[in-house]
């Protein structure tokens, strides 16, 4: 059984799975939103081919703690998600993860076209390396 992560935005889903032992993560794909009804689908099959135990979903929270509109958004997300699939949800804080994710492609000099396309599974990874290390 694994563990995936998602950063739900409003356009686009990065994605990370662990591995079988729970040991390590590794980002997925960066998954492009359709319809919601299509997007929904696709995770529910994605969980179930990948026997994903535990979805954790990256929750963006103001640097005082709180939760914004964005965080909403992914809650909303997650919750119509439910009705697709019964994988066990967590949320993590996903403070910075953007920008640590941003900082690293830097410093790996991604060009900028290509940090683009990859920022959000980079950032999915993080999440999901940051809840491994914390529960496992």
């Amino acid at each position: 059984m694994r563990i995936m992560a998602l950063d739900v935005g409003d356009k686009k889903i990065g994605v990370a799975l662990s591995d079988p032992l729970k040991i390590t993560s590794q980002g997925l794909e960066t998954y492009i939103r359709k319809d919601n009804d299509e997007d929904y689908k696709y995770f529910a099959e994605l969980i179930k081919n990948n026997s994903v135990e535990i979805l954790v979903a990256g929750l963006p929270k103001n640097m005082n703690g709180t939760e914004g509109p964005q965080a909403e958004k992914v809650k909303e997300f997650i919750n119509k998600l439910k009705q697709y699939t019964d994988v066990r949800v967590d949320f993590a804080d996903e403070r910075l993860t953007t920008m640590e994710a941003e900082k690293m492609l830097i410093s790996g000099d991604v060009s900028r076209k290509n940090r683009k396309k990859v920022i959000d599974k980079v950032a999915a990874n993080l999440i999901l390396q940051n809840y491994l290390q914390r529960h496992y």
